[in-house]
């Protein structure tokens, strides 16, 4: 009877585990949840790498929900207080030197950020990993030596999205996105971010480091490292104003 009984339990053990298994869906959404908090402030500097140059950009970011965030560029002098503000799907850009906000259209997401190989939707997140894409599992794979979940995302029919595909590693114990692809409408790879010197930070266990690195430009690459990081710290609405980008410090 006991023979049975655990014969039983080991064939219906597979069902169990996929019954527990989380979809593609929830992954990317908890691994973007883990990311944003209900606020976050982080204290960062991206050094953009060329064959023959490299140069750092220290800047501040606050971001509240999936809706609002704001970008405070603290370095280099001739870049220091430039401001990017998106609200909803609305992006705004402070340039102090000239004394103007400029309002960046949809067709600018696609464009380098401060000249390096993040995008402007990259930054500031313009479009959403939940809502713009449709998610599908592609398997598991190990990622650094860590079991990740391979996770497809591709654009929905009416999302304003500059990617054709991305493809993201998350890891399955603390949901860390650690690899992710980019590809264009062609089906051709454009970037590869990867995270990596895995720490703590605001409580989180998440990668302190993330590069990217562009597929078809040799000794090409922007690091970005974080030096602070908090979440769920109050952030009023109004913070994320045209006025508050003049003010910022």
């Amino acid at each position: 009877m006991i023979r049975r009984i655990l014969l039983f339990a080991f064939l219906l053990a597979p069902f169990f585990l996929l019954a527990q298994a989380p979809s593609a869906t929830d992954i990317i959404k908890r691994a973007d949840e883990k990311l944003r908090g209900k606020t976050s402030y982080g204290e960062m500097t991206m050094t953009i790498f060329r064959p023959t140059w490299s140069r750092e950009v220290g800047f501040k970011s606050w971001s509240k929900g999936t809706e609002n965030a704001l970008i405070l560029i603290t370095g280099p002098k001739r870049d220091k207080g430039s401001v990017f503000l998106k609200r909803d799907k609305e992006m705004w850009n402070w340039r102090p030197t000239i004394g103007r906000t400029i309002k960046m259209p949809p067709s600018m997401m696609m464009q380098s950020w401060m000249g390096s190989d993040f995008t402007n939707d990259d930054l500031v997140k313009e479009s959403s990993a939940i809502y713009d894409y449709t998610h599908k599992l592609l398997g598991s794979e190990k990622i650094q030596g860590l079991d990740c979940w391979k996770v497809e995302l591709t654009p929905t029919r009416d999302a304003a999205v500059v990617w054709g595909k991305v493809i993201s590693w998350v890891d399955k114990k603390d949901y860390m996105q650690l690899q992710t692809e980019f590809y264009d409408e062609d089906g051709y790879l454009v970037n590869t971010m990867i995270a990596s010197d895995i720490t703590t930070l605001g409580g989180k266990t998440l990668p302190a480091t993330l590069t990217m690195i562009p597929a078809d430009e040799p000794g090409h690459k922007t690091v970005v490292k974080y030096q602070k990081l908090e979440f769920d710290k109050p952030i009023a609405d109004n913070f994320f104003s045209e006025q508050n980008m003049r003010r910022i410090q």
